[in-house]
């Protein structure tokens, strides 16, 4: 099955298929002549039980993942000033700056390496922690709330509330992805972020569309960027179960961590400021 996943698409097990639902694994060689007793046939030689991505081992790099996320963020938070001067507003603006810049980087790099590495998708996740550090520090400032710890942790809450309850929808109802689903959800992406950087760059003339204002537009565009994560998590769930059941080696549970954490993140950004926005109104 080819995939039009950006991130899963630099991995050639990912795209493979079997027949009808037939797992393949590597070493695994089919009859081709008929079954046991005709001419040319050749057991199946039993499939490797080691170095396979399983969800166990998805579950292990994606924890990892977020970790560095998480503790990148805190680190961030707390180091650096509060935000009672502009030397303080200029510091944490260098961090949001360099942190989303060297992650915006190494997204495309893990995006379209066709061997994954582990060591860049750290790096990845501790340059989105300092940007998210720096950009919930920002949110808390700009808009303070008591209830519930404040929005960055309703942001959080929500955002694992999302993720559990899209995997709890993915399996209950045994949602199947097609390939009209996963071409909407790749271009709504990528519009998405060509819309986004449109917004920046009118931005420096000084003339922006409000896609990321506090307004009308901003939370339309908000709630459509939090489905549209949630559209991302099913593909994420979809292609580790392709992955884990085509055999894919281990390596392969940091391309699905990756994607994952990417969807995470999406998720909580654009969850961050509808809650802004509903707490200004």
């Amino acid at each position: 099955m080819q995939s039009n996943n950006p991130v899963f698409r630099r991995s050639e097990e990912f795209n493979s298929s079997s027949p009808y639902g037939q797992t393949s694994y590597p070493g695994y060689a089919p009859s081709p002549q008929g079954y046991g007793g005709e001419p040319g046939y050749a057991p199946p030689t039993a499939p490797p039980t080691t170095d396979r991505m399983t969800i166990d081992t998805v579950v292990q790099s994606t924890a990892m993942t977020l970790g560095v996320v998480l503790v990148a963020a805190f680190a961030t938070w707390v180091l650096t000033p509060a935000i009672e001067s502009d030397a303080a507003v200029g510091t944490l603006t260098a961090a949001l700056v360099i942190g989303s810049l060297g992650a915006f980087v190494l997204s495309m790099v893990n995006s379209f390496k066709r061997v994954v590495s582990p060591p860049l998708v750290l790096a990845f996740a501790a340059l989105e922690g300092v940007a998210l550090g720096a950009l919930s520090k920002f949110y808390d400032a700009m808009f303070p709330s008591e209830d519930y710890g404040g929005i960055v942790v309703q942001a959080v809450l929500g955002t694992f509330a999302a993720f559990a309850g899209t995997l709890a929808a993915y399996k209950f109802f045994e949602i199947k992805v097609g390939q009209k689903f996963r071409t909407f959800v790749i271009a709504a992406m990528f519009g998405m972020i060509a819309l986004s950087m449109m917004e920046l760059v009118l931005g420096l003339f000084g003339s922006q569309l409000g896609l990321f204002g506090f307004g009308g537009i901003g939370l339309l565009f908000s709630v459509v960027g939090l489905v549209l994560g949630i559209f991302m998590l099913i593909l994420d769930f979809d292609f580790i179960e392709q992955g884990v059941r085509n055999g894919l080696p281990a390596r392969e549970s940091w391309r699905a961590s990756f994607a994952l954490t990417v969807s995470l993140v999406w998720i909580y950004t654009n969850l961050l400021r509808i809650l802004a926005i509903l707490q200004q109104d």
